[in-house]
């Protein structure tokens, strides 16, 4: 059925992108309902948010300020090929080195998950696994996960303020009517007409963020964690902004405080390796935070997970926001 969907998908995709795009959205959905299925809702929550939502809501905000003439081709770069081509030469070579995938006797099935598995209740005490893999024995992974995801967004936001240079002939590109403002694109968020949405919006989102806080904090007992209440609480604000547009959604939370929040998750879960290491111990080690091991393993996981969560929401706000103001400065350069 998904091959089956992802052919359409790319059939038409030179005919509409809009449809593609929608597509998207569906095989995302798709892929939700099957890691539900899997018993895999942890990563259902994740791919419903980002697959089916904040990526489809980006593929539109894309189309919204692309032109509808095609750009003269650029001069041919054989160097950055060749670096690619390079480095993926080398990647692949480095598989050749790994165990076979999905091997009974390979390590992580011989000495790795069986040691989660018996020992994860009496040394952790989270009864979710995956939360106690991800933020306690995988911490440094998670960790620099987070600061990747604390890069991304910086780097998105930097290269998509960046404003177009006029043409050295002074012509104007072609003004795209999705790119009229008070249409629904980006720069002409929500409208005051829109009756259904707004009473609609206003009775989920305050569900949605709740929601979000519930599995931010109740991600050590059950499917959840900081990733996935991120995408989604920040999932309600995006929506907030499609529907009553982003001038509300600023008043709300603006740029400036997305930047502190993007720092301020990757500090809490660096700080709380930082006190461990104070405290006398190893980075992350959640033992000393807490008379009991167990207390500080449940201490520590709900710390960083914080941090998680509130680095997800920032960046992926930055991401939409960039988008935003990408969008008005081609505006503006067209007027």
């Amino acid at each position: 059925m998904l091959l089956l969907i992802a052919g359409t998908m790319t059939v038409l995709v030179v005919r509409n992108l809009f449809v593609a795009t929608m597509l998207l959205g569906i095989v995302s959905f798709t892929m939700a309902l099957i890691f539900v299925s899997l018993d895999a809702v942890d990563v259902a929550f994740t791919e419903a948010a980002v697959g089916a939502g904040v990526s489809t809501v980006l593929y539109i905000g894309t189309l919204a300020m692309v032109g509808s003439q095609e750009k003269e081709r650029t001069k041919f770069a054989a160097g950055p090929l060749a670096i690619c081509l390079a480095v993926g030469a080398v990647l692949y070579y480095a598989t050749y080195q790994m165990p076979p995938y999905g091997h009974a006797a390979n390590p992580v099935n011989m000495h790795v998950a069986p040691r989660y598995i018996e020992d994860s209740p009496t040394e952790i005490g989270v009864p979710n696994m995956v939360t106690s893999v991800l933020a306690s024995y995988r911490g440094y992974d998670t960790f620099g996960e987070t600061t990747v995801i604390f890069t991304a967004g910086i780097g998105v936001m930097l290269i998509l303020r960046q404003r177009r240079r006029r043409k050295e002939d002074g012509k104007k590109e072609e003004k795209s009517p999705l790119n009229k403002p008070g249409d629904g694109s980006l720069t002409g968020l929500g409208s005051q007409h829109d009756l259904v949405p707004h009473v609609v919006a206003k009775l989920l989102i305050p569900f949605i963020l709740m929601f979000a806080l519930y599995v931010q904090f109740h991600g050590d007992y059950g499917p959840g964690g900081g990733f996935q209440a991120g995408v989604i609480f920040a999932a309600g604000i995006i929506l907030y902004a499609l529907v009553f547009s982003l001038e509300h959604a600023r008043a709300v939370i603006n740029e400036k405080t997305i930047l502190f929040m993007m720092a301020l998750g990757v500090l809490i879960y660096g700080g709380v390796g930082l006190t461990s290491i104070l405290l006398g111990g190893a980075f992350l080690d959640y033992n000393l935070l807490a008379h009991d091991p167990v207390h500080g393993q449940h201490l520590g996981i709900l710390l960083v997970e914080l941090g998680v969560g509130i680095t997800v929401t920032a960046a992926m706000l930055a991401i939409f926001y960039a988008f935003v103001g990408r969008a008005d400065a081609i505006a503006e350069q067209m007027d």
